[in-house]
């Protein structure tokens, strides 16, 4: 598998996974919660090295399946996620009718963090 460079010096496979369909969006979901940790696995084993997700996929399931998959070998890959999502309804209708429906506040950024760990 090819590799590229991101920023200064995080290597990862040229082409990389996204996750999302695997708890939200596409298909019947969530699916088969050992079929997708068997592909993400699989994915892997054939020079995979970059994985992406985020909080709101689910919310947080995507996250934690991403996670729990990747476990075994967490020291060989790179998982990218998004993160500052209003995820509860209510913390959503709020947010969207005062046109703000993200935050970048530091907190939140410390808590998604530590959150996906």
């Amino acid at each position: 598998m090819d590799k590229r460079t991101l920023g200064r010096d995080l290597v990862v496979s040229a082409i990389g996974l996204g996750c999302m369909g695997m708890s939200q969006s596409y298909g019947p979901n969530p699916g088969d919660r050992h079929e997708i940790i068997a592909l993400i696995r699989a994915a892997v084993e054939r020079g995979v090295t970059f994985f992406d997700t985020a909080e709101v996929y689910g919310p947080y399931a995507n996250e934690e399946l991403v996670g729990e998959a990747l476990a075994p070998v967490r020291d060989q890959v790179v998982i990218a996620t998004k993160f500052g999502f209003r995820s509860t309804i209510r913390a959503a209708r709020r947010a969207w009718s005062a046109g703000r429906s993200t935050s970048r506040r530091p907190p939140t950024a410390r808590y998604a963090a530590s959150a996906s760990t």
